[in-house]
């Protein structure tokens, strides 16, 4: 497929300010309406951005590097880009789909593509059932919160909260505890690609919970339902000595 018409977008920053204006320099900008592939220009927060804005173009998307970790991008060059995305290699992604319903019986819906969590808003812990394909698998967690991670995911907050990496083929979503305060020991579960997460929040008003979909927050949240989207397929191109794959098990043997 060709890759020859080319969307640059990039976050606010200074640096990927000065790298659009480079890039446009050299190529042309199709604009994203008529693009074979969009070049997004910042970190990992920005490619989010970008994925959720573009999720109904169905377009491939190249990061370069121009945040901080730059887990989903590819190191920043203004040379031989066009060699570059016609070499890359596709990654597919499939974004988690979140219902949620508050105290006013309000219903939200959200996609993540990094995870999916529920986190307590006061100084009291949460108190959440957890439930899978319908069936309650814990009767109450008390905990700051609890999570739904997808591959992608895996290596973000869900790393961070001690989850397991996952590897991007595998069909698999990380379910962590964030700072499980009973039962202690609890370290989560790793759940088929295909199953609903429901979690019930018990003591609402005592003790009530915020759900965040990637950058989306919905706050007094009383019930919060998880499941991949298998039908929505993002796109991402990354080179072949660096693919994502590649990074996802690699990160499992830095001590």
């Amino acid at each position: 497929m060709a890759r020859d018409k080319i969307a640059f977008l990039a976050s606010e920053t200074p640096q990927a300010t000065d790298a659009l204006i480079e890039l446009r320099r050299q190529y042309d900008d199709a604009g994203t309406d008529e693009a074979d592939v969009i070049v997004a220009l910042g970190g990992d927060g920005f490619m989010l951005s970008v994925l959720h804005d573009t999720q109904q173009l169905s377009v491939p998307i190249y990061g370069m590097n121009q945040g901080t970790v730059g887990f989903l991008m590819n190191s920043f060059s203004t040379d031989n880009l066009l060699d570059r995305i016609a070499a890359a290699e596709l990654s597919m992604l499939h974004p988690l789909s979140m219902t949620a319903t508050d105290s006013t019986g309000s219903r939200h819906e959200a996609m993540a593509i990094n995870e999916v969590s529920v986190f307590r808003e006061t100084r009291q812990a949460a108190k959440i059932r957890i439930s899978i394909d319908g069936n309650v698998r814990m009767d109450e967690l008390v905990c700051d919160g609890v999570l739904v991670a997808t591959p992608a995911g895996s290596t973000a907050y869900n790393l961070s909260a001690h989850g397991s990496i996952i590897p991007l083929d595998a069909e698999i979503l990380a379910l962590t505890p964030i700072s499980a305060f009973r039962p202690r020991r609890w370290r989560g579960a790793l759940l088929p690609g295909t199953a609903q997460v429901e979690f019930e929040v018990l003591e609402p008003q005592k003790r009530p919970v915020s759900v965040v979909a990637d950058n989306q927050e919905f706050r007094s949240v009383i019930h919060v339902k998880v499941i991949e989207d298998q039908s929505a397929n993002l796109r991402l191109l990354f080179d072949p000595e660096h693919n994502l794959e590649e990074r996802i098990l690699n990160e499992q043997f830095i001590p």
